[in-house]
């Protein structure tokens, strides 16, 4: 620190104001210089170190999110479209259908009945078609919102591997950011450790007399402590409470992201096993129904709402197994993408 003044300076009487006639006026210009310990350093650096670390550890847990955001929106987009093309091939079917009833009508062989019942049937499914077309167009737009652009196609999501159960502990947002807090605190109670030795201040300056000797003066100043177990200890003790305070929240978070990655596996594994157990018994023999009725209708053994009402099933069982694939595939990007980056958490 730079000092400079001027002492002794004459404010009454005939010499007042004047640098030059009173001897003992001294311009003086000097510099101080508060010395710390190699200790104290060390500790201020730590703790500066490790709020440079939060911030970082910050910036992973928000990029983790935002990519995990990102995933769950494609998902949704992408089943969407997938239930949108089962509903678009329903009315396509009843299109068809209609046509068929409507010529057999025309060629008498065929009643006014049926094809009413095609036709309010071909309401029925339009009005499906537009309510997933909605639901398809929401989601679009909420990838829109954080992709920045709307894409012209979308591909199949791809497989998201799950991680070991100790590495997505280790890398849970929570976690990692609740093990930075951590160190936080025991740098501060180590700077409040150290800071019980005071600080001492060295000074040098010179000083300049008109018509008289310079000076030169050097000085230390040593802070007198006063009732340091009233101040300095109370102040490590708090320190030292608050880092056994953030080490019972880490080991809180650990626990509640080993409940998530377990919950998580086991919807996974559940999941799976209803997907498989629902394509072998619902998905199946409603496609082999379908192929039995049209084959029955062929051979005029079958009327054509038979042939509507088995399509329909067949659809609303490949629609329940898309929302099935959906959620397995949106808790295998929670497993995969909640965690923080690899390398982001130390």
């Amino acid at each position: 620190m730079l000092r400079a003044g001027i002492d002794n300076l004459p404010v009454t009487g005939s010499d007042r104001f004047s640098g030059t006639r009173e001897s003992m006026t001294m311009k003086r210009i000097g510099i101080s210089q508060e010395w710390l310990s190699a200790d104290k350093r060390a500790a201020r650096e730590g703790a500066a170190r490790a709020r440079a670390d939060r911030d970082a550890v910050q910036k992973d847990i928000a990029e983790a999110e935002a990519r995990l955001q990102v995933s769950m929106a494609y998902v949704d987009a992408w089943f969407a479209t997938e239930a949108l093309k089962l509903t678009t091939q329903t009315e396509h079917h009843l299109h068809e259908e209609l046509n068929a009833a409507k010529s057999r009508i025309a060629a008498a062989t065929g009643n006014s009945a049926e094809a009413l019942q095609l036709l309010s049937a071909k309401g029925i499914a339009e009005d499906e078609s537009e309510e997933v077309r909605q639901q398809q167009s929401a989601a679009m737009v909420s990838l829109q919102r954080w992709i920045g652009i709307l894409p012209d196609a979308l591909n199949k999501p791809p497989a998201f591997p799950a991680p070991e159960e100790w590495d997505y502990v280790a890398r849970y947002p929570a976690v990692a950011g609740l093990k930075s807090d951590v160190e936080i605190a025991r740098q501060s109670a180590n700077v409040a450790a150290k800071e019980r030795s005071p600080n001492w201040t060295w000074e040098v300056s010179y000083g300049q007399r008109t018509g008289y000797s310079d000076l030169v003066s050097v000085g230390v100043s040593i802070p007198l402590q006063i009732a340091p177990s009233q101040r300095q200890d109370r102040e490590t003790s708090a320190k030292l409470a608050m880092v056994d305070k953030a080490e019972a929240d880490l080991t809180e978070g650990m626990r509640a992201a080993m409940a998530d990655y377990r919950t998580l596996t086991s919807d996974a594994a559940r999941l799976q096993q209803r997907i498989e157990r629902y394509q072998g018994s619902v998905v199946t023999p409603a496609r082999q129904r379908t192929s039995a009725a049209l084959a029955a209708y062929r051979s005029n053994q079958l009327a054509l709402t038979a042939v509507f009402e088995a399509r329909h099933a067949e659809v609303e069982a490949q629609r329940k197994l898309l929302a099935l694939q959906r959620d397995l595939v949106r808790t295998q990007a929670q497993l995969n993408l909640k965690p923080i980056a690899q390398g982001g958490a130390q």
